[in-house]
């Protein structure tokens, strides 16, 4: 049953896993089928075939443990590290759950709302930019300016399909006090540091900043979630926002449908892990409950305290702006 349910949240949206079964193993639809059901044994050719095809280390699956989980993640040498590459792997994930029957997200904001930035692509570009640059040092940026130009019209389209996915699920959202404050000393660092072509570009990029938390402002008021520049929509796209007073020690996702459920980790600065383990991602949940129980709904209703958040938002903002504008001025 494990086995299968690795394999299903392995498989590409509209993917029925005893066809894939059946390609696979090289067998009918109907011996596919008593597999799944467990009145046909797997073979161990059988097993080492599966685990093969999808990557699964079945040594890992039946020495399980408590304290033993199992996690996918994609190498960073598997990424060359462009805008696009990045965003393909963003989108495969979010197109799996949005094929899921009621799909429902619950997720935790630990500083940079990735998701809400694909609303601004040049934030976007310039968070990819900082990472690879800076901390993960990779030799093609290390003598490289950031510098004004769009995005692709490739990653442009690749954010648009990501945001109209993440906008179709129903999502829970927990915001703490620290939302972008790491995004904007990226910004001030790299001023400082004289790591843009055009110093004058940190001011357009704390500008697109106040666009953004206007947008997520906007989008916490109604309720829903729509990308920027477009009408909001007339139903779906449930967006509730809450707010965690303290801080959000890490950005996790959970995500659930009819038959299946699995948590996101983010990890190593721009990666993530996925596992559906089932006690891991119960525990993860009941935390995740606990969490959003000491949290404040901010979103339709609590107006003043919404109202509150973005101000003081933007304060900070506004703040690391003018510190660079006196020092452009000077």
């Amino acid at each position: 049953d494990q086995l299968f349910q690795i394999i299903k949240s392995k498989l590409a949206p509209g993917d029925a896993l005893g066809y894939v079964l059946s390609e696979t193993l090289h067998i009918s639809m109907d011996a596919a089928y008593r597999r799944m059901r467990n009145e046909t044994a797997l073979t161990i050719d059988e097993l080492k075939r599966l685990c093969k095809t999808f990557d699964i280390s079945f040594d890992s699956l039946i020495l399980q443990q408590k304290t033993n989980v199992i996690f996918r993640y994609t190498p960073l040498n598997a990424y060359d590290f462009s805008l696009e590459s990045y965003l393909e792997g963003i989108l495969e994930a979010f197109e799996r759950l949005r094929h899921l029957e009621d799909p429902k997200i619950m997720l935790t904001i630990n500083n940079t709302h990735f998701f809400q930035l694909l609303n601004f692509p040049q934030l976007v570009r310039f968070k990819l930019f900082f990472w690879a640059k800076t901390h993960l040092q990779i030799p093609d940026y290390k003598n490289v300016l950031f510098r004004h130009e769009k995005t692709s019209d490739r990653a442009f389209e690749l954010g648009k399909s990501i945001l109209q996915s993440y906008n179709t699920i129903p999502s829970v959202e927990i915001f703490d006090p620290e939302l972008m404050r790491g995004f904007l000393r990226q910004i001030h660092y790299y001023y400082k540091s004289n790591q843009f072509e055009d110093p004058s570009y940190a001011l357009f990029l704390c500008d697109r900043l106040l666009m953004f938390s206007a947008h997520l402002r906007e989008q916490a008021g109604y309720g829903k979630k729509f990308i920027y520049g477009q009408e909001l929509p007339s139903e779906g796209n449930k967006f509730e926002m809450y707010l965690n007073e303290t801080i959000n020690s890490d950005s996790t996702i959970y995500y659930s449908g009819k038959e299946t459920s699995g948590i996101f980790l983010t990890h190593n600065i721009m990666n993530y892990l996925q596992t559906v383990d089932k006690k891991y991602v119960l525990d993860s949940k009941q935390i995740l409950d606990k969490q959003l129980a000491n949290s404040s709904l901010i979103s339709e209703i609590n107006e003043k305290e919404r109202n509150n958040y973005f101000f003081e938002f933007e304060k900070m903002i506004l703040s690391f702006r003018k510190k660079i504008e006196a020092d452009l001025e000077f």
